[in-house]
């Protein structure tokens, strides 16, 4: 068997359990941005020396692989579902909760680019954002979508830009974007 099967040539996918769809379908363009925000969180894994960091992402991006396996997943799919589980949302809060008391830690708006590794996960955070944009979107279109998916979405990109911070602090590098004197909200940042 060849991984070229031609079945979506004519712009139709396989769905978990067999169903065809359009390629451009909601469902896909759902699954579609957590592949790609797996992928570009596997390049920020790859180049991070933090290896705590590292072994975090790590798990992240196997949770990732169900998430995009429930979307993946209608209801009427002859596949078992596939789900997220409040415990996976959990793992997440803790973390955020763990990174944000971490002594020095930016608590305010960053400027992304001040370090490679911190930009790369900057870089997730964004792609995070469209992959929870498009699962609302499949949400509100009409099937359902489990509660702890775009919990985790939502969650997830919180953690990310933390991670960002975490390793900016490591570093010793300072990417406040403002000087100081103008201070907002704490942790106003991960929009």
């Amino acid at each position: 068997m060849s991984i070229s099967t031609k079945r979506g040539d004519a712009g139709q996918t396989g769905l978990a359990g067999g169903i065809r769809i359009s390629k451009a379908d909601l469902r896909v363009e759902a699954y579609g941005s957590v592949d790609e925000l797996n992928t570009v969180l596997g390049f920020a894994r790859s180049i991070c020396h933090n290896q705590e960091i590292a072994g975090w992402t790590e798990q992240i991006q196997k949770t990732l692989f169900r998430l995009g396996s429930a979307l993946a997943t209608p209801p009427e799919s002859k596949k078992p579902q596939i789900y997220i589980t409040a415990e996976d949302v959990d793992f997440l809060t803790q973390l955020v909760y763990k990174i944000e008391a971490t002594e020095g830690i930016l608590s305010d708006w960053s400027l992304p680019g001040a370090h490679t590794e911190s930009a790369a996960y900057e870089m997730v955070r964004t792609v995070c954002r469209r992959a929870e944009r498009n699962t609302v979107r499949l949400a509100e279109s009409g099937p359902e979508v489990k509660p702890e998916v775009l919990a985790y979405l939502n969650r997830l990109s919180d953690v990310v830009w933390l991670f960002g911070r975490l390793i900016e602090l490591n570093a010793g590098i300072d990417a406040r974007l403002r000087d100081g004197t103008k201070v907002g909200p704490k942790w106003s940042r991960a929009w």
